[in-house]
């Protein structure tokens, strides 16, 4: 199929200050994206925005927004819509701690799990009613999501939430011509990775687990984000992207134990 471009459809990314987020902003925006990016930091997207004018003549719209505060999502929605309607939305944040399922207080496991599906549900439903003329949600998910990810719990648990919402959302708000489709990335170089990249050991052992001996970068899971933004997957949605080498084929290193080797 010809790729079409996205002239004039407008477009938010939640988490667009860095790494998958700007990615995704910069590659929606080249190709006709009318983009607004997110973020808790301000100084950060004026920063993001201000480079990308500078070395590309961009132009992304900013605005402060907590993914976690159904209010600043709501006016994040309604900055990026213009008046008008919205037609793309993704949401990058997430997070959790690396422990033992028993070790987490409990309060803790549930905030983390918040951390990634309030994100996603936020989105969903404040998007939605701005696209009046149907539209693509994408949240970004995680290979955690796929299989056992040991010592990750609180994160997998969250990603797996945001999967499921994905579906449902996806069945009921196909009939509005809105599509909910989610992306899984494996390992990818951004700044929230560097202490795993730091690590030959680890990074090793994530290659040896991939059928594509390479490591992830933001650009890999940005054109998935553009695929499933444009007409070219306008019949695809309640699916589950992954961008990962192919390791969601095998399984997830054990980090504890080669963190404790010697080597």
């Amino acid at each position: 199929m010809q790729q079409t471009r996205l002239d004039g459809l407008r477009a938010l990314v939640i988490g667009g200050g860095s790494g998958i987020g700007l990615a995704s902003a910069a590659l929606l925006a080249r190709d006709g994206a009318i983009v607004t990016i997110a973020g808790r930091t301000q100084d950060k997207l004026t920063a993001a925005s201000a480079k990308l004018a500078a070395e590309e003549g961009l132009t992304l719209r900013t605005v402060r927004c907590d993914t976690l505060v159904a209010d600043d999502v709501q006016h994040a929605v309604k900055t990026a819509a213009g008046g008008e309607r919205l037609d793309i939305a993704v949401t990058v944040p997430g997070g959790g701690s690396f422990s033992p399922v028993l070790d987490y207080g409990p309060d803790q496991f549930s905030a983390e799990v918040d951390l990634n599906i309030r994100p996603a549900y936020l989105m969903i439903k404040y998007a939605s009613a701005a696209m009046t003329n149907g539209g693509s949600v994408i949240p970004i998910s995680s290979t955690a999501a796929a299989f056992s990810t040991r010592y990750l719990a609180s994160y997998s648990a969250g990603k797996a939430a945001v999967d499921a919402l994905v579906r449902v959302a996806a069945d009921e708000l196909g009939p509005r011509r809105i599509r909910v489709n989610s992306i899984r990335p494996g390992l990818t170089r951004t700044a929230t990775t560097t202490g795993l990249f730091s690590s030959p050991a680890i990074r090793a052992a994530f290659l040896a687990g991939q059928p594509l001996a390479r490591h992830g970068e933001v650009t890999d899971t940005a054109a998935a984000v553009r695929f499933l933004a444009g007409p070219e997957s306008s019949w695809i949605t309640g699916q589950h992207l992954a961008v990962d080498g192919g390791h969601t084929l095998r399984s997830f290193p054990d980090i504890p134990a080669i963190t404790a080797s010697p080597g």
